[in-house]
């Protein structure tokens, strides 16, 4: 079997950059990237929500990160910075991104003139479609996984899932 060949498996994690649930939710991304590194795509899937104020902006921010190549590590700072972003709002968001070797100038630029609101919209259009109602929630082969209330036993499932779907 090739490279090329490799089974894959894909999970999008809808989530709040904002959200404490979110925060705390990075442990099991962090330990499924450990465990199936390429052979799981994780995607960031967005959809802010309105309780948090600086949500949209954030996801925002992450796609302009992402466009500079460096989405999960931007996502992943914003997560551990959640208290602080809600209390000093889009400056957070361009320092994270000067720390990560960002062009923070440009996120700053991309928060102003709104370029990546339409795949923020639609990645919300699409949640509210599925059924998401809150974050983080979990899709992995169209089995959805809400872990809003508790992150207890989703890990464990999804790790079923993604045995099952690398097999074969």
């Amino acid at each position: 079997m090739s490279d090329t060949d490799t089974v894959r498996a894909v999970l999008d994690v809808w989530c709040d950059l904002q959200c404490p649930d979110c925060h705390k939710a990075l442990d099991d991304v962090r330990a499924l990237r450990a465990r199936y590194g390429d052979r799981l795509e994780i995607r960031l899937r967005h959809f802010p929500l309105e309780k948090h104020k600086h949500a949209y902006a954030a996801a925002q921010a992450a796609e302009e990160a992402a466009e500079q190549g460096t989405a999960w590590p931007y996502a992943e700072a914003l997560l551990e910075r959640t208290a602080e972003l809600g209390t000093r709002g889009e400056k957070v968001l361009v320092e994270a991104a000067g720390e990560l070797g960002l062009d923070a100038e440009e996120v700053d630029t991309a928060l102003i003139d709104g370029r990546h609101m339409l795949i923020v919209d639609a990645d919300q259009a699409e949640g509210k479609a599925i059924g998401v109602t809150g974050t983080p929630t979990y899709v992995i082969d169209g089995e959805r996984l809400d872990g809003g209330k508790s992150q207890e036993g989703l890990r464990e499932r999804i790790e079923e899932i993604a045995d099952r779907l690398l097999a074969g």
